[in-house]
């Protein structure tokens, strides 16, 4: 979300637990866009984290976000701490540290499960600043982005200037590796899944296999609108649209790759390269997963249905429509018993007002 979003997604986020008692929320803080050069946003991670009353208040006051919508946990984006071409200072990897360590009491007093995660990339350069083992004294799970490997970045890097499948399996082994050197357990990682793919503009239409050489990102998207990145349901309609082109299915790396329109050329994952990975995954035994993102997928949630296994779930399927009408029956009921004698601390940590009683929560982390 950013400031533009409406604040009532909170609210409808929180009310899939009407339908789903068991459902874990977390609230995801960061991202690669907040920590951009020249953001106003790049050193707020580094100012929240660099002294104890900081790292309080920001956990105060996450505390009582938390308790407000009923969510159930904290996943922390920061991307990345003591990068020097991210705005990072050397002091940011003991700092992260010390923020978790101050969240994970805060929770704690609480009496609530309240769950922290971070996530964390799997390139060796940006996971180099990372003290792994010092935050996961504190953390639940680690989030691996495994995605992104490889992108037009690349021009600048010492791989150059080369298409490469930017969820290689192969890569994302060597990655794992990093963790296992520092004796973080698999069951503590989630695995992460990219509903998009990485395009490129071939220098060579005749040179189409990894390792040939690009001159550019490939055209943007028709609705992401942007060079060298495209949706999982921007991928599936231009297959649709051109059912000549013909598909590589990399089995080694557990990716797939075509070109279209003569020098544009793209890595993705589909059915069953997902299930490659989800095989390894289950295998190594990793705790879960992650995908980025949702909304990339199409509307009959194809890229869900490939990573899971299940089958798809349209938003006009009658089961779709019999969960939405008994989420908004209940959550109608729910409010009828609101009263304007009730209310919610804005600081869970503080006391009810003299003479009031304090409630607890219902399985969906509700007022009860």
């Amino acid at each position: 979300m950013d400031a533009a979003t409406p604040i009532s997604l909170f609210d409808d986020i929180s009310d899939l637990k009407i339908t789903n008692p068991d459902l874990k929320i977390f609230i995801s803080i960061g991202g690669w866009t907040f920590s951009d050069n020249g953001t106003y946003t790049q050193p707020i991670f580094g100012n929240i984290a660099g002294s104890s009353s900081n790292r309080q208040l920001f956990a105060n006051e996450l505390v009582a976000f938390l308790t407000y919508y009923g969510f159930d946990g904290v996943d922390l984006d920061w991307e990345y701490p003591a990068a020097p071409d991210r705005g990072g200072k050397k002091e940011d990897t003991k700092n992260y540290v010390e923020l978790v360590k101050t969240l994970r009491a805060t929770f704690d007093k609480t009496g609530r499960s309240l769950g922290i995660t971070f996530t964390a990339p799997s390139s060796y350069w940006y996971l180099k600043w990372f003290d792994l083992p010092g935050m996961m004294k504190y953390c639940d799970w680690v989030n691996l982005m495994s995605y992104d490997l490889h992108g037009t970045w690349d021009s600048t890097n010492p791989i150059g200037s080369i298409v490469q499948s930017h969820t290689n399996l192969t890569e994302i082994k060597l990655a794992a590796e990093l963790f296992w050197r520092v004796e973080i357990p698999a069951h503590k990682i989630a695995l992460g899944f990219g509903f998009y793919g990485r395009a490129f503009t071939l220098a060579n239409p005749t040179c189409a296999t990894p390792g040939c050489p690009f001159s550019g990102g490939a055209k943007p998207g028709v609705c992401t609108k942007t060079s060298g990145y495209l949706a999982y349901y921007e991928v599936q309609d231009i297959l649709k649209k051109n059912p000549s082109i013909k598909v590589t299915h990399d089995k080694e790396s557990a990716t797939k790759y075509f070109t279209f329109d003569t020098n544009q050329w793209i890595s993705y994952d589909d059915k069953d390269t997902f299930q490659q990975k989800v095989e390894w995954a289950n295998d190594v035994g990793f705790s879960g997963s992650l995908i980025w993102a949702s909304d990339l997928d199409d509307f009959d949630f194809t890229a869900h249905a490939a990573l899971t296994g299940k089958d798809k779930l349209t938003l006009n399927s009658p089961l779709s429509k019999k969960t939405l009408q008994a989420s908004q029956m209940t959550k109608d009921t729910l409010n009828s018993y609101l009263r304007k004698d009730c209310y919610v601390q804005e600081d869970s940590l503080t006391s009810c007002k003299s003479g009031d009683d304090q409630v607890g929560y219902d399985k969906a982390g509700r007022v009860s």
